[in-house]
């Protein structure tokens, strides 16, 4: 079978039967075409039966020589993974040419977050904005329950449930979850609702809560430009991508002291590994805490500092 009908294939059951969200989709897909590019160019090769674990390292070398970060490639890899095992399933290979490759190495990086003194700036500028309602409530909503972008933009009417104050949210892999809404967020959410998303609205019945000043849903470019301009407007000294708030929102649950599984059902994180990273975050802010406030550790500071005086 051609790699390009095989792939076809793949991402055909991917839509249909795994619900991958779009994103992860045209990443896959993505990452499989410049794989059958490269096999085609570099080795002549387009049958999914001639591809073997030699080739599979002639790419991830490529990649590395292209200056690919390892990130990329451990998702290039998976991606790869997860087409020949559907090859295998069909039975168009006898064998995955993966089967013993590690993936490769990857640093772990902690989340950069938000301020709590940030979040609020952000919030205040969202105030100044042509529409001040929608902007504040999406940036409550972001930061009070720790959305994901294209989760806020999935919510609809039928899905907000103000009198129990909680939000039905569709993530990943179309799992549901319930999540509280704060009251910050729902007073928010309903000063949108009742005054400026009629006047959104008029061009038409859409269900979405959140819509463009044309009346249409509102897209992750609008919400992606409407964070910088807020930062810039804030002062901040970089500007935050929307998914700094959903940190944030964790980040601070964990410093408080939340339990971390109750934080996994609150990101929907299928796995508390991927939770995990915000304790590391944690460690870090208590660190800081112990240093400003520890006595003993005070007295050291001050006399380390008269020294170099």
């Amino acid at each position: 079978m051609e790699l390009d009908q095989l792939i076809d294939r793949h991402l055909a059951r991917l839509r249909a039967e795994v619900g991958v969200s779009p994103h992860t989709y045209k990443a896959y897909a993505d990452d499989l075409m410049r794989f059958t590019r490269f096999a085609q160019e570099e080795f002549s090769i387009t049958a999914a039966e001639r591809v073997g674990r030699e080739l599979v390292l002639c790419f991830q070398a490529a990649e590395a020589d292209r200056g690919i970060g390892a990130r990329t490639q451990a998702r290039r890899l998976s991606a790869l993974r997860g087409l020949f095992r559907f090859a295998v399933s069909e039975r168009v290979v006898e064998e995955s040419p993966l089967a013993d490759l590690k993936q490769p190495r990857q640093r772990r990086r902690l989340p950069s977050t938000l301020s709590e003194k940030d979040v609020e700036n952000l919030l205040d500028a969202a105030d100044r904005t042509r529409t001040p309602l929608r902007d504040r409530a999406l940036l409550e909503v972001l930061y009070g329950s720790g959305l994901r972008v294209t989760e806020a933009l999935g919510l609809t009417l039928d899905r907000l449930h103000l009198d129990e104050s909680a939000l039905r949210v569709v993530g990943k892999g179309d799992r549901e979850r319930v999540v509280p809404l704060g009251r910050p967020a729902k007073r928010a959410l309903e000063r949108y609702i009742d005054v400026e998303r009629p006047r959104l609205a008029r061009a038409g019945a859409r269900h979405e809560i959140f819509l463009s000043p044309r009346g249409n849903k509102l897209s992750r470019q609008a919400i992606f430009a409407l964070v910088r301009r807020l930062a810039e407007a804030a002062g901040l000294e970089s500007a935050p991508s929307p998914h700094g708030l959903r940190h944030a929102f964790a980040t601070h649950l964990v410093e408080r002291g939340a339990d971390l599984r109750a934080v996994q059902s609150l990101l929907g994180h299928a796995s508390i590994s991927t939770t995990e990273v915000y304790t590391h975050v944690s460690r870090a802010h208590l660190r800081e805490v112990h240093g400003k406030h520890h006595p003993r550790e005070r007295a050291w500071s001050r006399s380390e500092g008269r020294k170099r005086t």
